[in-house]
């Protein structure tokens, strides 16, 4: 398992008989995505060679983004390949993150690729691989889920609330405020961001679930002691939704809001 974060020029030589199965997990910026151009390709299909492109990250069984938050069907999130012919096609990921998965069982036989990041100007889905500081998801009006995921226990503030009640698909030059609404799926409410975490990229216990309209939301923080940190954004497509927010290094200090068993 290798994590990339570069542009630039990949290649693999095999240099034992081994079939294990590697990967190569690339994560660009939260505003850009992941597009791949294979140049060269000598992993023979009847030694049991294979090349599989994801659209995501696949980890112990589990993908990000999970099937319900993703644009595509599951099938066309992944394209195999082997033998030894070129391909043409680049192969490009929804939203930051993609995997390349590779079983090379002959000694000598490998492939190349170029890897570069293209700037999204709506992303949704973002993965980050480090402690970030300030963060903004957005459903840009469209019915859709989405999430912003770390690969660490983290502290979670929200900065800034705008969805669902009090903040309407038509803008207007005042919103109205609501504050933050707590438990707002439980309360039936179609539009609402879910703050929590769990041990696995498609496992979510949640602490709490918000919404409404607050330009200035009360200073709690949720202390996620996970092996992930999930803030998810969900929307309706009748609002136009945004949710700003902090994820940081856990105070050792804090109280947890939600600990996951090992």
């Amino acid at each position: 398992m290798t994590v990339w974060s570069e542009e630039g020029h990949l290649y693999y030589k095999s240099t034992a008989n081994d079939p294990t199965v590697c990967g190569i997990y690339i994560v660009a910026k939260p505003e850009q995505t992941v597009h791949v151009y294979f140049d060269y390709v000598d992993v023979p299909c009847n030694t049991g060679g294979l090349i599989a492109f994801v659209d995501g990250w696949e980890l112990n069984g589990q993908l990000f983004p999970n099937e319900q938050d993703h644009p595509k069907q599951m099938n066309d999130r992944f394209f195999e390949m082997c033998g030894t012919k070129k391909h043409k096609q680049i192969l490009k990921s929804s939203q930051n993150a993609a995997l390349i998965q590779y079983r090379v069982p002959r000694r000598g036989n490998g492939f190349s690729f170029y890897v570069s990041f293209i700037d999204n100007p709506t992303p949704c889905n973002i993965l980050l691989a480090d402690i970030a500081e300030v963060y903004t998801l957005r459903n840009y009006g469209k019915p859709v889920n989405c999430s912003l995921t770390m690969l660490y226990p983290a502290q979670v503030k929200i900065l800034a609330l705008g969805v669902g009640l009090g903040h309407e698909q038509k803008r207007t030059l005042t919103e109205r405020e609501t504050g933050t609404i707590h438990k707002c799926d439980t309360r039936g409410l179609p539009d609402f961001v879910q703050v929590g975490g769990g041990d696995g990229l498609a496992q979510l216990s949640m602490v709490d679930s918000i919404c409404g309209t607050n330009s200035e939301p009360e200073n709690a923080v949720e202390t996620i002691m996970c092996g992930v940190t999930t803030v998810r954004l969900v929307s309706s497509g009748q609002f136009h939704n945004a949710v700003t927010v902090a994820m940081t290094t856990p105070d050792v200090e804090a109280t947890p809001s939600l600990v996951c068993e090992p």
